[in-house]
């Protein structure tokens, strides 16, 4: 079951080759204030006479529309507003008149078309400059009706590498915590919050669901045993080791690129953060300094770990260099600091703060800049993880009174929620891309 709901396989073949990434960024990721880009997208058209009825184009027209919404990239044009006869196939640049859609403010097209026979498709999409009226990316798609989603996906994928030249999160899931069957339990789904499946069933408590950067590995804690300890877990095997030393074992995180992992173990009396085997070894001990150190987070080399601390008294968050093994601190605005997750660029964290008794998510840079804060005045937010590209940040949040997944953008705007279930979601994690493009 969960091998069927990582990947989705679909044949593709290429129409004409992509335009190198190299003439410049449509989208700065970089940028706080991201204009988005007027984006239309006409309905689907059939590509010949077939089985392909309305409400197919429609449906497909819809998935595509809300799949590049969910990126905050784009501002989605209303179709009312469209001068073209929306029968007509786009195949090539002399099909469209570009001054159509720029007269009613459109700097990118979107085409699609299908053709059916049985219960096979086939999937024609291409992307539009429409100033330069020139095609950006072409793509044709083969396979299932049911995997009619993939397809899109696997072309959102191609637009955001052509407009940012990064491949985005179209392939990429999240874990949580829910208390939907009455116990807290891991749970997975999509990026967007469709597709999603209970993955643990031990009927206690379960915490801190962790990702391995090749998402073949799952870690969590579990109270199965009465305690918490760490379980691992092959995703597409029956395999799975169970690290239960005396006392707490916690937080696991993945070493990037390696099957190894950060974790808080207190056998020794105190908190400490461990590096160990993906089978439990333990390699060696990361942290020496009395008072509990926990909440583990790697740089995306490897080369450095964030971690929680109360050695200043209060929970701040430090910084270890792996190799020369000196620690500073990072955080020293606010007296709770706690839940750090690294960028998967590398240059900022985001984490959880307490202040006046509620929580909110701040994010800071490591060159020495201010934290910022990016949730204002509605009630507790904690519990933020980075997307696998760096654009969005998901986190939990009680504004709507019960505790929800939301996902807003790395600057904090955008903030919407990701999916509502029975109970209540907590402690989202997001996982790497699992197709690599």
């Amino acid at each position: 079951m969960i091998k069927a709901l990582l990947c989705a396989a679909v044949t593709v073949f290429l129409l004409v080759p992509n335009w190198l990434h190299a003439e410049y960024e449509y989208i700065d990721i970089d940028t706080p204030y991201l204009r988005k880009l007027p984006l239309a997208i006409p309905l689907f058209v059939r590509l010949s006479d077939g089985a392909v009825d309305q409400a197919a184009l429609e449906k497909t027209t819809e998935i595509l529309e809300q799949t590049l919404d969910f990126t905050s990239y784009f501002d989605i044009l209303d179709r009312g507003a469209y001068l073209v006869d929306p029968q007509k196939p786009a195949i090539t640049t002399d099909d469209i008149n570009f001054n159509n859609w720029i007269s009613i403010g459109a700097e990118l097209l979107i085409t699609g078309g299908l053709t059916q026979n049985g219960d096979m498709i086939t999937m024609e999409l291409r992307l539009f400059d429409t100033y330069k009226a020139r095609r950006l990316v072409g793509k044709r798609y083969k396979g299932s009706i049911k995997d009619r989603r993939q397809m899109i996906r696997r072309f959102c994928s191609e637009v955001i590498y052509k407009l940012t030249g990064n491949h985005g999160i179209f392939h990429s899931k999240m874990a949580f915590v829910s208390t939907t069957s009455g116990n807290k339990e891991i749970y997975f789904c999509d990026f967007d919050g469709s597709n999603t499946c209970q993955f643990t069933d031990n009927k206690q408590i379960s915490l801190f669901p962790a990702w391995s950067s090749d998402g073949k590995w799952s870690a969590y804690t579990s109270y199965l045993n009465g305690k918490p300890d760490i379980y691992i877990k092959n995703l597409n095997e029956n395999q799975r080791t169970i690290i239960d030393k005396k006392g707490l074992n916690i937080t696991p995180a993945w070493f990037p690129g390696k099957f190894q992992l950060a974790a808080t173990l207190s056998f020794s009396g105190d908190q400490e953060i461990y590096l160990l085997t993906g089978k439990g070894k333990i390699i060696k001990r990361l942290t020496y300094k009395w008072g509990s150190d926990f909440s583990p987070t790697w740089s995306p080399d490897g080369k450095k770990l964030a971690f929680v601390s109360l050695r200043a008294g209060t929970p701040q968050i430090y910084i270890r260099d792996m190799v020369s093994g000196r620690i500073e601190r990072l955080t020293f605005q606010g007296r709770d600091n706690t839940q750090p997750s690294w960028s998967p660029r590398g240059d900022k964290i985001v984490y959880t703060s307490i202040e006046e008794g509620r929580s909110n998510i701040f994010v800071i840079g490591l060159n020495g800049q201010e934290p910022i804060r990016l949730t204002q005045e509605s009630r507790d937010n904690e519990a933020p993880s980075w997307s696998p590209d760096g654009s969005l940040i998901a986190f939990s949040t009680t504004r709507e009174g019960p505790s929800r997944i939301y996902v807003m953008t790395a600057y904090g705007t955008d903030q919407r929620r990701l999916l509502t279930l029975p109970g209540e979601q907590t402690n989202p994690k997001w996982s790497p891309n699992f197709i690599k493009n």
